[in-house]
């Protein structure tokens, strides 16, 4: 019995029906730890977890995604953008950035959702954070290489980040340097 709820995906539909779940978990994950719901900021990640899968899922996003567009070769523009119409209470959102995440098979997600923020409106959420608004599952990122607060719940296979950058603004100004 696989131990991973998605993986190992074999084939476009597979891929498809992770990326909806992780769209609908991450929002819901969202929701339960903010207690509202926030804009993405345009990428989705699924996250391999042999290497057979992830040979495939490369494969795929070859298919799929603009090998010359990328933001640090790690986030890679769809040719078209992923649509998810709106549901439950979600509303109608947009991916246009695919990341398939290397193996690793000690990190149970199924992937994962940047969601954005105003710089202004995060530099307040983040102080809000650092002064304990929020409970278990929302934390500052310990890294210096980016600026993320991360959502989590053990019982829950995705996690998901807020940060001040929306990826098409951010993939655009690359792009015009």
């Amino acid at each position: 019995m696989d131990e991973f709820r998605f993986s190992p995906i074999e084939n476009k539909t597979q891929l498809f029906n992770a990326i909806e779940y992780i769209h609908i978990e991450t929002h819901r994950l969202c929701k339960q730890k903010l207690g509202y719901l926030l804009p993405v900021a345009g990428n989705i990640g699924v996250f391999c977890h042999y290497e057979d899968e992830f040979k495939l899922l490369t494969n795929l996003r070859k298919e799929l995604t603009d090998l010359n567009d990328h933001w640090n070769k790690k986030y890679f523009r769809l040719y078209r953008p992923i649509i998810i119409p709106a549901k439950d209470n979600l509303p109608e959102t947009m991916y246009t950035y695919l990341y398939v995440r290397k193996p690793d098979p000690n990190q149970p997600f199924v992937g994962d959702v940047d969601f954005y923020l105003t710089p202004e409106k995060y530099k307040i959420f983040k102080q809000s954070v650092r002064s304990g608004a929020f409970h278990d599952g929302v934390t500052i990122l310990q890294r210096t290489d980016i600026d993320f607060v991360k959502l989590s719940d053990p019982a829950i296979d995705v996690t998901a980040f807020v940060g001040s950058y929306n990826l098409e603004e951010v993939a655009t100004a690359k792009h015009s340097n």
